[in-house]
């Protein structure tokens, strides 16, 4: 067997032992714990407060953009950590691409900014 097929051997065992012990501690913890269902521990409960009506609600689309752009510069923050480790390979290049992307997001926010989006009410 040639040296290349060997290490995707070697990740195939991992990856199967890997799926085997998750599998065995899923079984383990469903023989081990207690199970006593009753129709009070069936109800949905969220936050403290008792369930009520057809448990549909609709909500406000400003959250979704809100977690949106939580996302977008979060993903920012990933792109920009390796850059700021290798600024000294990079060179002047490289920091001019940076803060054209910083300007990018910038742009970004000051758009969502001025439409609103970042009122939470």
């Amino acid at each position: 067997m040639s040296d290349f097929l060997r290490t995707y051997l070697v990740v195939a065992i991992f990856g199967g032992l890997g799926v085997m012990l998750v599998g065995v501690f899923v079984m383990l913890g469903a023989a081990l714990r207690p199970n006593h269902p009753t129709a009070e521990r069936r109800l949905t409960y969220e936050s403290g407060v008792d369930a009520t009506g057809d448990m549909w609600s609709q909500s406000n689309i400003r959250y979704y953009v809100f977690a949106l752009l939580f996302v977008m510069f979060d993903v920012e923050a990933v792109f920009i950590f390796p850059w700021a480790t290798r600024l000294e390979a990079y060179g002047t290049f490289g920091l001019v691409e940076m803060a054209i992307f910083i300007f990018i997001l910038v742009l970004g926010l000051a758009y969502a900014w001025r439409k609103g989006v970042l009122r939470w009410i």
